[in-house]
């Protein structure tokens, strides 16, 4: 894991900042990191005005935002400032969704070492891999609100 990406993600003016530059949607929802390490992840985005759906709830495409970057950030910190430049792409990203979410959620993600492992592999390799990562959904009080499942693929640039 990068320690200049740790650095940058644990300083909240400087996450927020490049959240602003390079993902301004995520920034104006109010998509915040609540905890980072090198093998888990937990993002929050909350109900609110910017956020919301017509039917007084968080619209879809923010909690997917919020499940992306619990997923992306783990994928992040293992390609930030790396000697090899290594490319990350979405590819497929699967819902569900269990409960109207209408207070903060927060999507935790646990598969940094399968992460890791996957990106070492397309170093090794010089091949295109693939994983599927998980990111559960909740509330405050711990009830299960949406999981995601984010295929993400890695190679190296050329």
């Amino acid at each position: 894991m990068s320690s200049s990406f740790d650095k940058l993600v644990q300083s909240p003016l400087k996450f927020r900042l490049f959240l602003l530059m390079k993902l301004p949607s995520a920034y104006f929802s109010g998509v915040r990191v609540r905890e980072f390490s090198s093998s888990k992840a937990v993002v929050s985005v909350p109900f609110k005005w910017f956020s919301q759906n017509p039917f007084r709830s968080t619209y879809f495409a923010c909690l997917a935002m919020a499940a992306e970057m619990s997923t992306g950030i783990l994928a992040l910190s293992n390609i930030y400032g790396a000697k090899k430049s290594v490319s990350m792409l979405v590819t497929k990203l699967e819902a569900e969704y269990y409960k109207k979410a209408d207070t903060v959620t927060f999507f935790t993600c646990e598969d940094g070492d399968a992460i890791r492992n996957c990106i070492q592999q397309a170093i090794d390799t010089g091949e295109a891999t693939q994983i599927r990562a998980k990111a559960i959904g909740k509330n405050e009080e711990g009830e299960r609100i949406a999981e995601f499942n984010i295929t993400w693929s890695f190679r190296l640039r050329k």
